[in-house]
């Protein structure tokens, strides 16, 4: 869910996967991982900086 949250906030923005690597300071390869739903091999604080760069935040809760 996280994954297309943040690819529908990439296509609101119009940022390309190239230019989000770009503005997080990293790799196309990270990018792709952060995206891609089925790796689960992604830190939290990726994810984090991941959503700052489209504006948004990742808010986690055990229930």
């Amino acid at each position: 869910m996280i994954a297309w949250q943040l690819a529908e906030a990439m296509r609101e923005r119009k940022l390309s996967k190239s230019r989000l690597a770009l503005l997080m300071r990293t790799s196309r390869t990270q990018v792709d991982r952060v995206l891609d739903p089925a790796d689960g091999n992604v830190t939290i604080e990726t994810l984090q900086r991941a959503a700052a760069t489209v504006g948004r935040r990742v808010q986690l809760a055990l229930i």
